[in-house]
This record gives C-alpha cells, structure tokens and sequence, in this order.
C-alpha cells in the first residue's frame, strides 16, 4: 500500500513565516464563522393560559354534554330511579349547590387544579324545583345532567307555571332543550319491562306526555324534529297496553286475509291516524315519517306473532318494545329461531312465508324502516303469496 505524501514533503520544505509561499501552494486560512444569534418567540405567561382555559375550555365541555346527551342510547346501564324526591321546605341556595352559568368554569378550574368537584350541601333529592329553572336559565348543563341521573322526576315538575323544558324554549336556550330532550329519551328507552306497569312509571310516563305536548305547542318541533318522536314514543307507552292490542289484532286480521287486507297499508293507517289525533297537522306528521316506519314494521311482526300464538305454545313478545328502535325484531327473531320446530309443523303455509318475509324483509341497518316498509309492502300488500 503506497501514500502520497507530497504535500507534506512541500510544507516542510517552504516557508511557513511566508503567507505568500503557503498561499503558492493551496494552503489558506480557515474563514472564521460568523455567528448570527436568533430568539424563539416568547412563550405565554402561565397567566395567560389559565385564562384562555378558563374561557374556551367551558365552551368546549358544552359541546361536548350536548352530543353525548344526543347520541346515548338504550344500552346495558341500569335504570334510572323512578321514586319521587321528597318534597322539603324551600331551603335558600348555597354556594356548594353547582347552580350558577359560572360553575362550568369553576368546574374546569377544578379539572385543571385536580380539586374534583362537591356535591350540595344537601344532596340531590333534597334540590328544588326552582333550582332546576335556574340552571335551566344559567345553562348549567352539568348539573342538569347531575339531575338527570339522580333525581329524574324534577326535569318534568312545573315551577311558576312552567315545566324545564317549556322554560328553556320559551327563553331561547336551545342548548338546553336539546339536553332535556335526550335525557326524556333515554329514561323512556332504559325502562324495563317489569318498570312499565308501576303505578309511578306511569304517573311520570303523563307527566312526560304533557310536558312534551307543551314544548310541541311552544314551537320547539320547527327546529327540533326528534322531539315529535319522542313524544309519540312517550303518548304510547302511556296508553299501556291498550292501544297496541288494539292494533295488533286489527293487523293480524289482515294478515290472515293476505293481499286482500293489505296489512302493511293497514298498520301505516293505523300509526297514522294515531299521530294526526295527538297532533294535528301535517309539517308535524311529515317530521314524524321514520317514526310511522318503526311503528308499523312493529305492528306488522305483532300482528304475525299474534297468529302463531293461536296455534303454537309460544312467549308473548313484549308491548313495552313497540316502536323503540329494533327491540320487538330482535326478540321476534330470537323467539322464531327457538320455535322453528314448532311452527313448521304446526303453522299453515301462508304463515310461515309470512313469517319468512318479516325476518328477512326486515334485517339489517343498510336500509331505512322506510325503504323496509316499501318493500314489505310489495310482497304482503302486492304479492301473490306463496
């Protein structure tokens, strides 16, 4: 291996006093780097931040209290409390009481200070009528929610002639409609079967109807369609039993008839004629069409389950299911699959391709009740049967 050492050798041999030589030779002076200093932008003040947090954090938890209260649905958690608070002497407010439009930032100042939050002073079922209209006024969402949970029956009590609800549209927090609103459907959604009957089940099912047919009237459905729905869901369970049976056994009759009762016509005439009594006009009705959809796709599986009881020794699909969301279907499926047996050797032809058609007509989440209902119509209505 060779190197070469040439320019070692030429700088050795020159002048390293002379620059001119070094120059000659390709050797220069290294060129100082200049330095050119640079600040970053100053940060805020810890100050600052508390602020904007105090500020924007309240507006954000808001938000956020309202999509939650839309979007709950039925799901495994226990049923609320059905017992009526006590009724007290008006006790004056206290400051532990979360009542004021300020206590969502005291609540994020307690979230940013890991302080959590107290309960009142008193607990919940001693809290009062007239404090539920202020946090209604203050759009205290929390405490409302807080109320919700624990002392239910108060989101549906009159203070000063007004009901929660009524008050909130009439001073125009939408925001706290809404929030009532959710919190009315997931009571109603959450009730068990052996809840429905109870006498104070049901003094707070018409408590409820009246609210919601208040709110209907104070104008609340021009921009919030989902509280038509949840009135006519709240109207029928309130009727019991009664009106459903009623029902049921009109449908089963045409079914029986086949495409001479058209039964799919009859149960969508029969929700119909139900919405138009309660409520009477037609941009109300016209809100109300997924609804009507529900309702009869369930008075349909009714109607046909009505038919097998007559001659197999079948369970009752449960009356509190009608018309909330996909609960009767899911119990008519569970109860045919277990008595399939059965009914294929006891069930006439007719029957079973009824039965058939709603299983399959019926199925899924790809398509609308509406378009279910479209369909089922064309084969129960329009068909020609097996």
């Amino acid at each position: 291996m060779s190197f070469n050492n040439a320019s070692f050798l030429v700088a050795i041999g020159s002048d390293s006093s002379n620059p001119t030589t070094m120059a000659q030779h390709g050797r220069h002076p290294r060129r100082r780097v200049t330095s050119d200093p640079c600040l970053p932008e100053r940060l805020p003040t810890s100050g600052f931040i508390q602020r904007e947090a105090e500020s924007l954090a309240p507006q954000e938890l808001t938000k956020q209290l309202i999509k939650t209260s839309m979007e709950e649905q039925a799901d495994s958690e226990p049923t609320v409390e059905l017992e009526e608070p006590p009724v007290p002497e008006a006790r004056p407010r206290t400051l532990s009481s979360p009542r004021s439009a300020a206590y969502v930032r005291s609540f994020v100042k307690s979230l940013i200070g890991s302080t959590g939050r107290r309960e009142p002073a008193n607990g919940w079922t001693n809290v009062q009528p007239f404090e539920v209209m202020k946090a209604v006024e203050d759009r205290d969402l929390m405490f409302l929610m807080e109320v919700r949970d624990k002392a239910f029956s108060l989101l549906l009590q009159s203070s000063g002639g007004e009901t929660p609800l009524v008050h909130a549209i009439r001073i125009g927090n939408k925001d706290v409609a809404i929030v009532l609103l959710g919190a009315f459907s997931r009571w109603v959604n959450r009730l068990e079967d052996e809840d429905i009957q109870k006498p104070k089940t049901q003094s707070l099912l018409k408590a409820l109807r009246v609210g919601l047919k208040l709110a209907i009237n104070e104008g609340l459905a021009k921009s919030q369609s989902d509280l038509i729905a949840s009135f006519m869901q709240t109207l029928i369970m309130s009727e019991g039993d009664k009106w459903v049976f009623a029902q049921v056994s009109t449908i089963a009759r045409a079914l029986n008839a086949g495409s001479d009762g058209k039964p799919v016509q009859a149960a969508g005439e029969a929700v119909r004629k139900f919405a138009t009594k309660e409520l009477g006009k037609a941009d109300l009705i016209a809100s109300l069409e997924d609804y009507i959809a529900n309702a009869t796709a369930d008075l349909l599986v009714l109607g046909a389950w009505s038919n097998v009881l007559q001659v197999v020794k079948v369970d009752l699909i449960p009356s509190s299911y009608f018309a909330r969301d996909d609960r009767v279907y899911k119990n008519f499926v569970e109860k045919l699959d277990r008595s399939k047996p059965d009914i294929q050797r006891r069930c006439n032809r007719r029957l079973r391709w009824q039965l058939s058609i709603l299983k399959e007509g019926l199925e899924g989440r790809t398509e609308t009740f509406r378009r279910k209902v479209e369909l089922l119509s064309q084969q129960l209505d329009e068909g020609d049967g097996p």
